[in-house]
């Protein structure tokens, strides 16, 4: 199977339980109506004949992944990475692992994605893990990959736990895209290390504008060897903060480079979904429900997404409530415009909407394999 059973299940559960009875407390819209909030949206919406076209999750919004930032430290400066910029001025503040913890029972979600800064950074990642484990949750744990092998024994093998090792290219163009030779060498280091002893391992790879998708197959190639559990594949989002779209991909540039991606996916185990794929080369559009991978911080919940910061709330509800999540998303927002990355959009994907026939026979069938 892709992925453990217990997740499959566990998160088909979760889905179908959520969207029979949606918690009401996050479907409130208690955001400003004047727009104020979001000093970057364009003029022009999408209409239907009696008004704007509405999500149409809009009333049933839950999360699927938390995306857990402990820290925003990190041992690199990757060309692409917007966080290092945008949150200089809090580089030294990490959460406690009980605010994690809090954090992760406030939400409900299933899955959690610890990511940064680098988190083998954190002191007491091992530590935090385990009661993520505790409690049941999947973790994905997003990072670099140099300091996997020296923190390894703080862990323990289990099939709810991923170390999820970014690689974008081979060595020579992963060690540019980082700005440090000898990257690519020790994240290999470290993914052999964990296994040999037994993790669970992906990768997660970002195409940019000047990413060669036959390097990737390259790559993917190569990892074979290690036996690596899955790759996830995302194109890059254009961070303000980065300042440089010359690296960045539009919705065109992005359809043409995963144009031959079905060739890729049945080749190697992408855990990108079939669907997620078709959008990222034009086969159907999906609308972002950026709720879906809600994001929280040392400065609290990050609204509205992952990619994009308009403000930070002390609580989920107020994510959830605050938010004028229709003042985003293509279309509505200019920051919005050529964004495709995973995290808007994979939700969308999971959550079935803009279904066409036969997908649901197609997920099942990619799910197990």
């Amino acid at each position: 199977m892709r992925f453990p059973l217990s997740m499959t299940a566990g998160m088909a559960g979760y889905i179908l339980k959520n969207k029979l009875r949606p918690r009401p407390e996050w479907q409130k819209d208690l955001a400003p109506k004047d727009g104020a909030s979001n000093p970057f949206r364009i003029l022009h919406q999408p209409h239907t004949g009696n008004g704007v076209a509405h999500h149409p999750m809009i009333h049933k919004r839950f999360p699927l992944v938390l995306m857990l930032e402990p820290l925003h430290a990190c041992n690199l400066t990757c060309t692409g990475c917007g966080r290092i910029r945008e949150y200089e001025d809090s580089i030294t503040q990490r959460l406690s692992v009980d605010q994690c913890l809090k954090a992760l029972d406030e939400c409900g979600a299933p899955i959690v994605s610890i990511c940064g800064g680098e988190p083998l950074l954190y002191p007491e990642i091992g530590r935090m893990c385990a009661e993520m484990l505790a409690r049941n949750k999947h973790i994905y744990l997003c990072t670099n990959g140099m300091f996997v092998k020296k923190r390894l024994h703080e862990f323990k093998p289990d099939p709810r736990f991923f170390i999820n090792i970014h690689l974008d290219g081979m060595e020579q163009s992963h060690d540019l895209a980082v700005e440090r030779k000898g990257v690519f060498q020790q994240a290999i280091e470290g993914l052999r290390a964990a296994k040999e002893k037994g993790f669970k391992v992906t990768t997660n790879t970002t195409v940019y504008k000047e990413t060669d998708m036959r390097e990737l197959e390259q790559l993917f190639e190569y990892l074979e060897q290690f036996d690596v559990d899955a790759h996830m594949l995302s194109p890059a989002y254009g961070y303000s903060a980065v300042n440089d779209r010359e690296i960045f991909l539009t919705r065109d540039d992005v359809r043409e480079k995963f144009k031959d991606i079905d060739r890729l996916a049945r080749r190697f185990r992408l855990s990108t979904t079939p669907t997620y794929l078709g959008f990222l080369k034009g086969d159907r559009e999906l609308p972002c429900t950026a709720w879906g991978n809600p994001t929280y911080n040392v400065k609290g919940w990050k609204g509205p997404c992952y990619l994009i910061t308009d403000a930070h709330y002390e609580t989920f509800e107020e994510l959830m409530t605050r938010t004028p999540w229709e003042s985003y998303g293509h279309g509505n927002d200019s920051r919005c415009e050529h964004c495709m990355a995973h995290c808007g959009f994979e939700p969308s994907a999971a959550l079935g909407i803009n279904a066409q026939p036969g997908d649901n026979w197609k997920l099942l069938t990619w799910a197990l394999k």
